[in-house]
């Protein structure tokens, strides 16, 4: 249930919508600015998820005329607006802590702010288990964005109710401003880190190394007709992967038999990364054989 990207990205809105209810009343009932500030989180992470639906209606459209490499990167453009977002709330909820200090504001009911956070924290481990467990099955920068917001809810959200405890016991009013402070550099943080990863797939960053050594594994296991390769590229679109790249085939393999050595290539490197595009160059073997392991007629006559 909810395994695929659209039906997370719904399970993820209707939940938030949930929190958004349940916090701003608490809020408004104690007065709390830490509260406050996890509700506003809570409006980001709605504006997010309903982000994050629209980007996957257009990215899951198939390649057309005017987007021959797909929609992939819509992905990476919404997972950007969710980072400045994210930015721009936790400078918002800096400088109304702080005015909060200064006009002495104090808290009431805090037992009622304890019980909501400690609800809050519950779901939200759920919800970001389960995001993250959709983001990888599927390759959705964005959803795995999405859990890392409501993972960092976790935390600011721990931080809250140890807040309204330690209000609760000593009557400091002020410790909820100073929680709510913390909260926020803690999202901004995860903002940056949002930004960087966006940025990464906008700016055509190669795919990591763990991912690069399934290609090469792949070019190892047909060494008898691939020769060598060179030129190649890769890059990331969302969870889309492109790889480009040259291959030297034995010398004594005819059109046919290459093509199918590439049809081979190309349909193992699909089954080790999802939603690759393969683009393969075929060259001819210049006949240097000192690092060459290929049986050929040259080889043989050499022998």
């Amino acid at each position: 249930m909810f395994s695929t990207r659209s039906s997370a990205a719904r399970l993820l809105i209707c939940t938030v919508i949930a929190l958004i209810l349940l916090k701003a009343l608490v809020a408004r009932l104690t007065g709390s600015i830490s509260i406050l500030a996890q509700a506003s989180d809570s409006v980001l992470d709605l504006i997010s998820g309903i982000v994050t639906y629209s980007v996957m209606r257009i990215s899951n459209k198939p390649a057309d005329t005017r987007h021959p490499y797909g929609h992939g990167k819509v992905e990476d453009i919404g997972s950007l607006t969710q980072g400045v977002l994210i930015m721009v709330a936790g400078v918002v909820i800096i400088y109304s802590a702080i005015r909060r200090i200064q006009n002495g504001a104090t808290i009431e009911l805090a037992e009622a702010g304890i019980a909501v956070m400690f609800v809050s924290m519950v779901i939200s481990i759920f919800l970001s288990r389960h995001l993250h467990k959709v983001a990888r099955a599927t390759d959705s920068m964005i959803l795995e964005a999405n859990a890392c917001n409501i993972n960092a809810d976790i935390y600011s959200a721990s931080a809250v109710l140890i807040g309204l405890l330690i209000v609760r016991l000593t009557g400091l009013s002020y410790i909820d401003a100073v929680i709510a402070i913390g909260v926020s550099i803690y999202i901004m943080v995860t903002a940056c880190r949002v930004l960087y990863r966006s940025f990464s797939g906008l700016i055509d960053v190669k795919i990591s190394p763990q991912e690069e050594a399934i290609i090469m594994t792949t070019l190892a296991n047909h060494s008898e007709q691939i020769v060598g390769y060179h030129k190649l590229r890769t890059r990331e679109a969302g969870g889309q992967h492109y790889i480009d790249l040259h291959m030297v085939m034995n010398k004594d393999i005819s059109l046919e038999h290459a093509h199918t050595v590439c049809d081979e290539v190309e349909s193992e490197i699909k089954n080790g990364l999802s939603q690759a595009s393969v683009t393969i160059h075929v060259e001819p073997c210049s006949g240097n054989c000192l690092q060459c392991v290929a049986i050929c007629a040259k080889r043989q006559g050499d022998g």
